[in-house]
């Protein structure tokens, strides 16, 4: 059987009374079909045997549910608020091209930051990080640039989106393969305390990949850091975070750092009580979100440049403060 064009559907979705809000409504309806144009779609039907008449009710059918189904994580924020909070800060990407620059800026260089990373951070480069499908797309791709064979994005809310206590929740998608170093973290803004260790470090999320599966939440201080062996973490294992969308979550707030995968605590930093060295979260915060390629950590047996190129593919950040 021939397959009808698509304006077809369209045409006769536009017209008909029924179909018509539910399908410019829809993804499909907005970014695709609202562009074409057919002249006279009775002239299209009179030519048209009942057998063809018949496929093409059931293609409207199938574009309408296809429709409906995209991001179905939810596209309203303001309808999956946790009780006793309200959502202050948000990116959907329900756009296309480069991150938002009103909330978004970058980390650019290629230096090692500090753990003997392989890769070049761009800047609004869209091979890297780019927005499209209803997504957010970090990519490290295996190229030769500025001196590096890698590249990659950390995007960053400082001065754009920096926050003291709340709910930080990110739904994300992570890249797998031996040389991946996944993270969402949070670092000081003002660094009120001094350099790092001293004013805190917060990762919500991180995966190595030569260890399939393993989501890890870290805190790092004065007092407790991985220089020392003295970081506080805990570790859980997500079978498919490689395949599917999960909500990697901190709740902060003065007496401690809660973290969640979905809806599972699996990692309690309380406030001692003994000061800034234990405890110098009292200040602003900006979110981080980046692919590492290789390093101290994420390199510790090796990169494998078979799997390139590799994303981590976030659905949105939403970010709560209580009531």
């Amino acid at each position: 059987m021939e397959i009808l064009p698509f304006f077809v559907c369209y045409k006769l979705c536009r017209e008909h009374i029924v179909f018509k809000h539910i399908f410019e409504k829809s993804m499909i309806g907005n970014n695709f079909f609202q562009i074409l144009v057919i002249q006279d779609w009775s002239e299209y039907k009179q030519q048209t045997a009942p057998m063809k008449y018949l496929f093409l009710i059931i293609s409207i059918i199938f574009l309408i549910l296809l429709g409906a189904c995209k991001k179905d994580s939810g596209t309203n924020p303001d309808d999956q608020i946790p009780v006793g909070y309200d959502l202050i800060w948000s990116d959907e990407f329900d756009y296309i091209g480069l991150p938002d620059a009103s909330k978004w800026s970058y980390d650019v260089g290629g230096h090692g930051w500090g753990n003997s990373e392989a890769q070049y951070y761009t800047d609004s480069r869209l091979k890297n990080s780019e927005v499209k499908d209803g997504h957010l797309y970090i990519n490290a791709i295996k190229e030769d640039f500025e001196g590096k064979k890698y590249t990659s994005a950390r995007l960053v809310t400082r001065a754009k989106g920096d926050w003291l206590y709340g709910r930080i929740e990110v739904n994300a998608k992570l890249p797998s393969g031996v040389g991946m170093w996944p993270a969402i973290w949070m670092l000081p803004t003002d660094w009120a305390y001094g350099g790092w260790p001293a004013s805190g470090e917060i990762d919500i999320m991180e995966n190595l990949g030569y260890i399939p599966n393993w989501i890890a939440a870290t805190v790092q201080t004065k007092s407790y850091n991985y220089v020392h062996g003295t970081h506080k973490n805990q570790i859980t294992n997500v079978s498919d975070c490689y395949s599917a969308f999960h909500k990697y979550v901190l709740e902060w707030d003065a007496s401690e750092l809660r973290f969640y995968v979905d809806a599972k605590l699996y990692h309690t930093f309380k406030n001692e009580g003994t000061g800034i060295q234990v405890w110098p979260f009292d200040k602003r915060f900006h979110l981080l979100l980046n692919i590492a390629v290789g390093g101290t950590f994420g390199g510790a047996q090796g990169i494998d440049d078979n799997i390139f190129p590799r994303s981590m593919v976030i659905d949105y950040v939403r970010i709560y403060q209580k009531k």
